[in-house]
């Protein structure tokens, strides 16, 4: 009799008790499991942005920076080098402060892809980001988003790149009420504002595309120069998901995204999980 053959992709019977599903996990999860005595360490945060100023006091310095330029020849691939210039507008070392703070161990990374005025091509965000899932960052902070739907396709295949490696994508709603990507793929964590002060209070959504609530309004960010500056907008709220997301896997590096999007969700400020 030959041997049956199953679908690919399929789970035959010998090998269902190679595939437990983290029996570590508690009856509940709460915020104590998730996050307590965390600090980050271990987890790589990409900055993907107008670069990051290291030397800011509220950054502390950067393991990585680089920034995607446009090809010198005309129809070239845009190529990705050791970036000489920082922060050029401020709002990359405002993200990063604000994981900074709230994950003060992590390796944080800058990935500059936008230029003076947050403005930038999508070929540029394009590159930037496979640069980042190649190196294998676990959370990408991408506080932009393009309204072209010509890189719609192209960002969601990243996106899903991202997700089956392991690299946790957190982007920020736009501010406007349009259509822009890479917030409303399912496979990233989509982020608006609050306005409240804690940063450590998030919401869950009950009604996406947006998933999650946190911190983005009148809140003191670092800037260009080492000083700070009041800022408004989801840009603010999504590196806040992101430096949390840093604290849950600097005690659960295991986690998939799915399963980190799980634990955000079960640990929400009104889910409960602040208690």
């Amino acid at each position: 009799m030959s041997e049956r053959m199953l679908p690919a992709w399929s789970l035959s019977a010998d090998a269902v008790d190679t595939i437990d599903a983290l029996p570590q996990w508690q009856d509940r999860v709460t915020r104590e499991w998730a996050i307590g005595g965390s600090t980050g360490a271990g987890v790589d945060v990409c900055i993907l942005d107008s670069g990051v100023d290291g030397d800011h006091p509220l950054v502390g310095g950067l393991a990585s920076a680089v920034a995607v330029e446009p090809s010198e020849e005309e129809g070239g691939e845009p190529r990705v080098v050791p970036d000489e210039l920082g922060d050029v507008c401020g709002h990359g070392t405002a993200c990063a402060g604000i994981v900074r703070s709230l994950a003060p161990d992590c390796r944080l990374h800058s990935v500059r892809v936008l230029g003076a005025g947050t403005t930038g091509s999508g070929d540029l965000i394009l590159t930037g980001l496979r640069h980042a899932i190649e190196q294998g960052h676990r959370i990408v902070n991408l506080s932009l988003s393009t309204t072209k739907r010509r890189f719609a396709e192209l960002l969601h295949d990243l996106a899903d790149a991202a997700y089956f490696k392991r690299t946790v994508l957190v982007a920020s709603a736009h501010n406007m009420p349009v259509e822009s990507y890479p917030w409303r793929f399912a496979s990233v964590i989509s982020v608006g504002s609050h306005e409240g002060d804690d940063s450590l209070a998030w919401y869950a959504n009950p009604d996406p595309p947006v998933e999650f609530f946190a911190r983005g309004v009148d809140l003191d960010v670092a800037w260009t120069g080492g000083g700070t500056l009041r800022c408004t907008g989801n840009s603010f709220a999504a590196p806040h998901i992101a430096g949390i997301a840093a604290l849950v896997l600097g005690r659960h590096p295991e986690l998939t995204p799915f399963q980190l999007k799980s634990v955000l969700y079960l640990t929400a400020t009104n889910a409960g999980g602040a208690r």
